[in-house]
């Protein structure tokens, strides 16, 4: 079951801040009321030893409380920088092998693109537009769910995929062969062949199964306003826009800009090996 970290993240922020209000408003007075009635009616003929404990339980706050008003300041900061600033992601999938592999932790820049608040991701302040040959974290328009890919069309582009070949506007993308390798799939591994692909100077790695497998229905997307064309560098193993379709601009999440750990799947130990910037 996949978690909403964001919708747990202002749950507790929300429930933290209402135990705060809470015991501000309410709660808190009392047990100021509790200590002045005490030293008014119990207090005399005690030792200061016996009235400071009793003090000093009488204005003890209720254990819930007190988590609530340690963890509240802590809850916060790491929702700005989470919301705002900078978001962790596991990569599930190898549809950006070579780029990005299975296992790979990656970092989102949520404000490259805009601020957007959290949860509801309505844009609050506009800083820059996604560009061609960035790499990209967005909810795809048939899954409630991250996805990482990288822009190939903007708004307006005509894009063209056609015998493995990437056309933008007509123009064919440069990619030069860098030598033959396997290729993991689900019915095993198979012949392909490594590229290096460069778009609008944005030079990374692409890889592509030599057979000519199952032909796709159509090959040309016109990419409607305020929408993006996402493909995967695993071009032929990816499930991407030309399945799915453009990429509304309010379901952008953040621009991925590096890989901070790697954890092979199953019970292995991470590594820092892989730690580099993405080619953007």
């Amino acid at each position: 079951m996949d978690i909403d970290f964001a919708i747990v993240l202002v749950s507790l922020v929300a429930f933290c801040g209402a135990l705060w209000l809470l015991d501000a408003l309410l709660i808190k007075k009392s047990r100021v009321a509790a200590v002045e009635d005490y030293k008014r009616t119990q207090a005399k003929g005690r030792s200061d030893e016996e009235v400071a404990a009793a003090i000093e339980e009488l204005s003890t706050e209720p254990l819930v409380i007190e988590y609530a008003k340690s963890f509240l300041p802590v809850l916060v900061i790491v929702l700005i920088l989470r919301s705002f600033l900078i978001e962790p992601f596991q990569i599930p999938t190898g549809s950006m092998i070579p780029t990005l592999e299975v296992g790979d932790f990656i970092l989102v820049n949520k404000y490259a693109y805009g601020v957007r608040l959290p949860i509801i991701g309505t844009k609050i302040m506009d800083v820059d537009d996604p560009e061609r040959g960035e790499v990209m974290v967005f909810i795809p328009p048939h899954e409630n769910k991250p996805y990482i890919k990288r822009v190939i069309g903007l708004p307006g582009d005509t894009v063209r995929y056609e015998d493995k070949n990437l056309y933008i506007n007509g123009e064919l993308i440069d990619k030069e062969y860098v030598e033959p390798i396997t290729v993991d799939t689900s019915i095993g591994g198979l012949a392909g062949t490594l590229f290096t692909e460069t778009i609008n100077g944005v030079e990374h790695a692409t890889q592509h199964i030599d057979a000519v497998g199952r032909r796709r229905a159509r090959t040309t997307w016109v990419i409607p306003n305020g929408h993006y064309f996402m493909m995967g560098d695993n071009r032929d193993n990816s499930s991407d826009s030309r399945e799915w379709g453009a990429v509304p601009e309010q379901d952008i999440v953040g621009k991925a800009v590096a890989i901070w750990m790697h954890k092979q799947p199953g019970l292995n130990l991470p590594t820092f090996a892989r730690n580099q910037r993405i080619n953007q």
